[in-house]
C-alpha cells in the first residue's frame, strides 16, 4: 500500500521551532520536514517508520506549516501565496467555505497538491478540520480509500462524512460516527521506543509533575490542579499558563511550554506524574500522555476511567483516582514510599513497551487499512 499521513502541527510549537532554527527557511522541503519529524512532535514519524517497515510507501504531510509548504511549492511550481500566514488553523471557522476555500491557492491546494503528486492508495488524515468537505470530495475519484483520525472535539458533520473510514482512541465517538454514516473503528494511542534512544539517561528530579496544556477543553480540570498546587509540590509544564488569572498558584509552579522531545523529557525527569482527561473523553481513558508517561517510565497517576483496566492493570502498572482529595492522598503516599512508586513505574514501562508501542499499533492498522481498501475495490 502507498499510504500519505497528513498531519497538523501546533502553530505555536512551529512558531518556536522556526525560531529556534532560523536557517532552517531557507532549507529545501525535505530538509525542513527531517528537521521536523526530528523533534519528535506529536506523532512525528511513528506510523510512516513502522508502517515502511511492514512494507508500506509512506510520506509524511504537514500540512499547516507554511515554510515547509512554501518550500514544497516553490520546488514544484504549485501557486502559493505568503498570506496563507493568515489562515485559521482550524479551517472549518473561516467565514467562508466551500468551493471558494477550497479554490484558494494557500495551504489547502498544496496539500491536495501533494497529495495527488504521491498517488496513494491510502490517505491518514490526523486532522479532519484541515480539509473541507468540497477538498475530500474531490479526492474521492483519485485516492482509494481517505481515512481520518482522531481524539479531539469532533469537527462539523460536514467535515466527517467524506471519509471512508473514521479511526479514534476514544470509544464514544466510535457510535456517534456509525450514526453519521461514517465507518468507524476503536484504534488506540500508543508509545514510540525511539524516544528512549532519544532520551538516553535522564535523572529524576522532579518528585511530582503535571505535563500538559490548558485550555476550553480543559476546563473541568483546572479546579483539579489548582487543588494539587495547594496541596502538593506538584510541578507545572506545557502551554497555557497565561490563560489563568495572574495570581493562580499554577502559574508560580509553571515552567513553560515544552514541545516534542522536551516534553518527553519534563516526563521522564518525573518520579510521578499526574494525567487527567480532556471533557470530551467522558468516562474513557484514552489520551497519549497515559503511553508518553508510562513509556519514559514515571509512576502515572491518572483520573479512573472505565476502560482504564482494560489498558493497564491498576495498582499495579498505574495509580488511579477518582476525586482531588483521593489523587492527593495517593501522592502524598508514594511520595513517602519512593521505592513502591519505583515499582510501579517500572511495570508500568514494561506494559508499555510490551504492548502500547506503534509498532504494535501500525500492525493493527495496516491490516484494518487493508481490509478496508479492499472491500471498497470490491
Amino acid at each position: 500500500m502507498r499510504i500519505a499521513i497528513l498531519d497538523t502541527y501546533y502553530p505555536r510549537f512551529l512558531k518556536k521551532f522556526y525560531a529556534k532554527h532560523p536557517g532552517l527557511r531557507q532549507a529545501n522541503a525535505a530538509e525542513q520536514r527531517k528537521a521536523l519529524l526530528g523533534a519528535v512532535f506529536g506523532t512525528s514519524d511513528y506510523y510512516s517508520r513502522h508502517l515502511t517497515d511492514l512494507g508500506c510507501e509512506t510520506i509524511d504531510l504537514i500540512a499547516n506549516c507554511v515554510p515547509l509548504q512554501s518550500a514544497w511549492a516553490k520546488e514544484t511550481e504549485t501557486p502559493f501565496h505568503p498570506w496563507a500566514l493568515r489562515l485559521p488553523h482550524r479551517t472549518f471557522r473561516l467565514p467562508v467555505i466551500g468551493e471558494k476555500l477550497a479554490a484558494l491557492p494557500g495551504l489547502i491546494d498544496v496539500a491536495l497538491a501533494q497529495v495527488r503528486d504521491f498517488q496513494p492508495d491510502v490517505l491518514y488524515c490526523q486532522d479532519l478540520s484541515f480539509f473541507p468537505p468540497e477538498a475530500i470530495k474531490k479526492l474521492k475519484s483519485e485516492v482509494g480509500l481517505i481515512v481520518g483520525q482522531i481524539a479531539c472535539p469532533l469537527p462539523p458533520d460536514s467535515f466527517l462524512k467524506g471519509y471512508d473510514l473514521i479511526t479514534t482512541s476514544i470509544p464514544h465517538f466510535v457510535p456517534r460516527l456509525q450514526a453519521l454514516g461514517v465507518e468507524s473503528e476503536y484504534f488506540r494511542i500508543a508509545f514510540d521506543s525511539k524516544v528512549l534512544e532519544l532520551l538516553g539517561t535522564i535523572k529524576k528530579d522532579v518528585d511530582l509533575s503535571f505535563v500538559g496544556g490548558i485550555s476550553r477543553h480543559h476546563s473541568k480540570a483546572v479546579p483539579l490542579l489548582e487543588y494539587l498546587a495547594q496541596n502538593t509540590p506538584i510541578e507545572f509544564f506545557g502551554y497555557g499558563a497565561k490563560l489563568l488569572p495572574r495570581k493562580s498558584i499554577i502559574r508560580k509552579r509553571h515552567h513553560g511550554e515544552v514541545w516534542g522531545l522536551d516534553m518527553y523529557r519534563a516526563l521522564a525527569r518525573s518520579k510521578i506524574t499526574i494525567n487527567r482527561h480532556i471533557n470530551i473523553a467522558e468516562n474513557n481513558a484514552n489520551n497519549m500522555r497515559l503511553y508518553e508517561a508510562t513509556g519514559v517510565g514515571s509512576l502515572l497517576i491518572t483520573d479512573m476511567k472505565d476502560n482504564l483496566e482494560e489498558i493497564f492493570e491498576i495498582g499495579k502498572e498505574v495509580v488511579a483516582y477518582s476525586s482531588q482529595e483521593e489523587a492527593v492522598e495517593l501522592i502524598q503516599y508514594y511520595l513517602a514510599h519512593p521505592e513502591e512508586a519505583e515499582t510501579i513505574a517500572k511495570a508500568g514501562q514494561a506494559r508499555t513497551l510490551l504492548e502500547h508501542t506503534y509498532r504494535h499499533r501500525m500492525e493493527e492498522l495496516a491490516l484494518l487499512l487493508e481490509r478496508y481498501l479492499k472491500a471498497k475495490q470490491g
